[in-house]
């Protein structure tokens, strides 16, 4: 995957923002013109994809284009039921499709059928291959590398080796490669990576089975540090050593931010995750899809290019992801609205959060 930065993506994509919004106010031309977005999501194994993405693009859609519906599907981790899915909105008259790939190559064909049907595809959070018209996510690479500088970090303060296991996502996805390799390039030559998995459907309980195998051929003792690509591979991967009669378990990455596992980060089984303001990648992918609903084309509110393997140039919206610790879990998801201190701070961890500042 590479990309070409063309403009500063926080202000760009305020802008854009704010001139559709004045777009749909208009009472004729473009701004009255409604359409359907069909959104396509990939499981439902993540919780972010149900409780916050859904959400967030129906609510943006709406104040963008007061006229237009959304239509929505879950793929449940099944890229034969997405590739129906993607025809099926098609046939029923989406003009423009939003959809995450369950399996980024297999969703390849629904997407060359969408093309000759005149639909373009706006790829969410993870790269499609095929004719897409855009791409909106977050820096995979940036992802990746937070992980891995988190994880050396969390080795060094606690004073053990650096034998390390990555804990990969779904090969299926593009994403999990972005992310892997944007690790490798912090930890190469820094750290031994003694196992490496690949996790299907980035389900916990693949990510446990994956995990008791590295415990049983390492012994736990020797394992300094995990790479787990994602929340759900990282609730897997505690559920191993616990499993495992592990009790000072050794630092863990994450992503997504999950209300689970910032509460695994307060009591201290989880070392860090990585927050991507779903707000934001929700109203970019919003505003894409507005736009090339509307027959604008995606170039006016891109931010950069991608290049997938099948696709050069691809008009992209590529945010910037934080890293969440305990050190900073006021600052990077309460102040910003992702949490309350209520919501995280349930009766059995008030007194974790009370250790590092989290109270009222």
């Amino acid at each position: 995957m590479r990309t070409r930065t063309l403009h500063v993506v926080a202000a760009l994509v305020a802008g854009l923002m704010t001139a559709s919004l004045a777009a749909c106010g208009e009472d004729d031309g473009a701004g009255a013109e409604s359409f359907t977005v069909g959104l396509l999501l990939p499981n439902r194994v993540t919780p972010r994809w149900e409780h916050s993405d859904k959400p967030l693009i129906e609510q943006r859609l709406k104040e963008l284009c007061a006229d237009c519906t959304m239509v929505y599907a879950n793929a449940e981790n099944d890229a034969a039921r997405q590739r129906q899915q993607v025809i099926s909105m098609i046939t029923n008259g989406a003009k423009v499709l939003i959809l995450d790939p369950a399996d980024s190559r297999a969703v390849r064909s629904s997407i060359q059928e969408a093309k000759r049907a005149g639909v373009p595809v706006i790829a969410y959070d993870r790269l499609a291959e095929g004719p897409i018209s855009g791409f909106v996510s977050f820096d995979g690479a940036q992802v990746g590398r937070l992980q891995g500088e988190a994880l050396l970090k969390a080795m060094d303060e606690r004073g053990r080796g650096r034998t390390v296991v990555m804990m990969n996502g779904d090969p299926s996805s593009a994403n999990a490669a972005w992310f892997r390799e944007g690790a490798m390039s912090v930890i190469s030559g820094k750290a031994k990576i003694a196992r490496s998995y690949d996790t299907a459907g980035w389900s916990p309980e693949n990510a446990h089975a994956n995990m008791s195998a590295a415990i049983s051929a390492l012994g736990a003792d020797r394992i300094d540090g995990v790479v787990a690509a994602n929340d759900a591979i990282a609730a897997g991967v505690i559920s191993a050593f616990k499993n495992a009669g592990v009790k000072d378990l050794p630092p863990i990455t994450g992503q997504d931010a999950d209300l689970e596992a910032v509460r695994r980060i307060v009591k201290g089984e989880q070392y860090m995750t990585v927050y991507k303001p779903f707000e934001k990648e929700a109203a970019a992918a919003a505003a894409m899809a507005v736009a090339v609903g509307r027959d604008e084309g995606a170039d006016g509110v891109a931010t950069t290019t991608t290049d997938s393997p099948t696709t050069k140039d691809i008009p992209s919206i590529l945010l910037t992801p934080k890293e969440v610790t305990a050190d900073n879990v006021r600052q990077t998801l309460i102040n910003e609205g992702r949490f309350t201190v209520e919501q995280i701070c349930v009766r059995p961890l008030r007194a974790a959060c009370a250790e590092i500042g989290l109270t009222g």
